[in-house]
């Protein structure tokens, strides 16, 4: 009997998450660019009060698609303020990302996941990650595109990144029905702002995430 309603609670989930994920993607894709412009660029504003002098060594993030926020301007200042940046990379179907370094002179080409990525180039080890927020909640659960493949690179490392998550205002709900498998961000940014996120279970993996040495004031209060 338990066995049952175990699986019919995640079919419900599963059909839900899906269904949150469709809606979501589709309104954000009906966006106009001048308006995903804006935000992004209050997102970058957001993310460089946070964090004026970079965040860690080596920061990951990824190439924006499918009017995703655009962040690049950011991660043109910290590295010029000396942070190595990559990109990350999908080699094979449910298989953890590798990351590659890049600069704006980087070649660029469509990897596995259809998303552009540096086509060959020196590996890099990340130790802070902004994650694009399909549909997100105020714990820092997130839904990206379903392939799982941020979940599973987070929860394969040796230690615990420092993790960004930055979506709009049009893709949070109260709750994405987070599974055992699904890895919360640290802070959430959107064009609103930015906030601690307020998970009350542990992470799906070795502790807490590293606090930065250049953390303001401002991060160590959450947005109401």
């Amino acid at each position: 009997m338990k066995d049952e309603k175990d699986r019919k609670t995640n079919e419900m989930a599963r059909h839900f998450r899906q269904t949150l994920r469709a809606t979501r993607l589709a309104a954000r894709r009906a966006v106009a660019p001048e308006r995903v412009a804006a935000w992004s660029r209050q997102i970058v504003a957001h993310l460089l009060r946070a964090f004026p002098e970079p965040p860690g060594k080596c920061i990951a993030f990824c190439w924006p698609i499918h009017n995703e926020p655009d962040i690049r301007a950011a991660i043109v200042v910290w590295r010029e303020a000396g942070a190595a940046i990559a990109l990350p990379v999908t080699l094979a179907p449910k298989t953890p990302l590798a990351f590659r370094a890049w600069t704006p002179q980087t070649p660029l080409a469509v990897d596995a996941s259809g998303v552009p990525a540096p086509a060959s180039g020196a590996l890099a080890e990340p130790d802070v990650f902004i994650i694009p927020l399909n549909v997100f909640d105020a714990a820092g659960y997130r839904l990206g595109y379903g392939g799982g493949f941020f979940d599973r690179t987070l929860t394969a490392l040796p230690r615990t990144p420092l993790t960004l998550g930055v979506g709009f205002e049009l893709g949070r709900v109260e709750s994405i029905w987070p599974q055992a498998h699904d890895y919360p961000v640290d802070w959430l940014f959107t064009e609103a702002g930015f906030w601690a996120a307020t998970r009350a279970r542990p992470l799906p993996r070795n502790g807490p995430s590293p606090t930065p040495e250049n953390q303001p004031p401002e991060l160590h209060e959450r947005r109401p």
